[in-house]
């Protein structure tokens, strides 16, 4: 087998040649942008069919051309700016959430070592790596949030502050569980590169009485609960229905949104969806095994060399931008305290709970000779209980009781300042009857 030249040892990333990088970052640019259109129009489509309608199906074939005609004629349009915004923060917002949009996908790797068609250079596909790759992406995709609250607090707007101030509570909440359901794919990883933990997930097996048993080396097996929770808080972060609060039309119009109009609404609509794609191809990434064939393609020696990986990777890519659709066109949109209730009372202490028993099994098993198969059994009688517990019907509150007259209301009796209810007083049978004879006198 005759090895292969490449330009720097190991092809790693970081040193390429500068028109290769240019090449890079343009792809990544045009692709973002090029799936961000088929994204809004398949979306359209596929609410169109499960809603019994048509859709989109005139510019373009199949309206392909539907979100690009969209897309100019946002930027045609007048640019408006009410009264009384802060003109610099008002016009800074769109763009910082714009820009971390796209930074986000340079260190997501598409694919293995290629050749580049026409040259002899090989490079692999992914712009850059660094040692904390996944901590970058969510650093990077923190910064966004902060253009959305800035964008509600400069509309001086209430419904645009209102929003604003939803999506900051929304960041806090689900940024902690979605940090927490990737700390036990670095245990089992060892690394927080994202091409060190794809090739992490190129095969795992497990010893069970004696035998090895060849299991998916796909941490969404392995890690399931921390998948599921990944999932949940990636459409809680990207602002989704049914997580769509900052901006819910049926209570604040169009939340930070509202006084937003032309090119500065596209940059927001645009990093929505980039969003979308970079939470997902993050998903891929650390949780289905990233560019790698899925089973039964790996039966094929070049499943996972040139530049099949791509396939694969769009191929999941695709699935989760889906998900997102499907979600939008199911499920109706939830109240803000179950919302908050979902993210602290019940994904934060399942993460911390799941960190806790992989890192016991894993600590365990490597500076003991205490059996695995033992451990992993009590891991998931463990996990069947935590999840059994969670259909468990609560105990009924007491019903509130009303305030007797004369006695004095307190309004800090819950813990929450209430207002005092309104006194309705029911008019008697006496007051009745005399109020109904001085009518018919008049």
């Amino acid at each position: 087998m005759t090895n292969i030249p490449l330009a720097v040892p190991d092809a790693g990333v970081g040193h390429d040649p500068w028109w290769v990088v240019l090449i890079k970052v343009l792809f990544i640019f045009v692709f973002l942008v090029v799936l961000t259109l088929f994204n809004i129009w398949w979306e359209r489509r596929v609410v169109a069919r499960m809603q019994q309608r048509i859709g989109p199906n005139v510019h373009g074939p199949q309206g392909l051309l539907q979100s690009l005609a969209d897309g100019v004629k946002l930027m045609l349009k007048e640019d408006l700016m009410p009264k009384g915004v802060d003109r610099l923060v008002y016009v800074l917002a769109p763009a910082i959430v714009a820009v971390p949009a796209f930074l986000t996908f340079a260190v997501i790797p598409f694919g293995p070592t290629v050749k580049i068609p026409w040259t002899d250079t090989y490079t692999r596909l992914q712009l850059t790596d660094l040692p904390v790759s996944v901590l970058y992406v969510m650093a990077i995709a923190s910064i966004g949030i902060y253009g959305i609250v800035l964008g509600g607090w400069s509309s001086n707007s209430t419904y645009s502050l209102l929003g604003g101030l939803r999506s900051s509570a929304q960041m806090i909440s689900y940024e902690v569980g979605m940090g927490l359901a990737l700390v036990t794919v670095f245990l089992f990883a060892g690394s927080m590169s994202t091409s060190d933990i794809v090739a992490a997930q190129s095969h795992q097996t497990v010893t069970l009485f004696g035998s090895d048993i060849p299991l998916p080396g796909w941490y969404g097996f392995l890690l399931f609960p921390s998948f599921v929770i990944y999932v949940v808080s990636m459409i809680g972060e990207t602002n989704r229905a049914p997580f769509d609060l900052p901006e819910a039309e049926g209570e604040l119009v169009a939340g930070f949104l509202t006084e937003y109009s032309s090119i500065k609404y596209a940059m927001f609509f645009l990093a929505e969806y980039i969003n979308m794609a970079t939470v997902s191809a993050l998903a891929t990434t650390l949780f289905l095994g990233g560019w790698r064939a899925p089973w039964p393609i790996t039966i094929w020696d070049g499943a996972n060399s040139g530049y099949w990986p791509v396939l694969w990777f769009m191929g999941k890519l695709m699935c989760f931008i889906f998900f997102y659709i499907w979600l939008r066109g199911t499920l109706p949109r939830l109240r803000y305290d179950q919302f908050m209730k979902l993210g602290w009372k019940i994904l934060i202490p399942i993460s911390l709970a799941w960190i806790l028993l992989v890192a016991t099994v894993r600590a365990v098993g490597r500076e003991t000779t205490f059996s695995r198969t033992t451990l992993l059994v009590a891991a998931g009688i463990v996990l069947v209980i935590a999840i059994v517990s969670l259909f468990v019907p609560q105990k009924p509150k007491p019903e509130k009781t009303e305030v007797a007259d004369g006695e004095e209301f307190d309004a800090f009796a819950g813990g929450f300042p209430v207002p005092p209810p309104l006194a309705v007083k029911t008019p008697s049978r006496s007051e009745t009857e005399s109020r109904s004879k001085e009518g018919s006198r008049g």
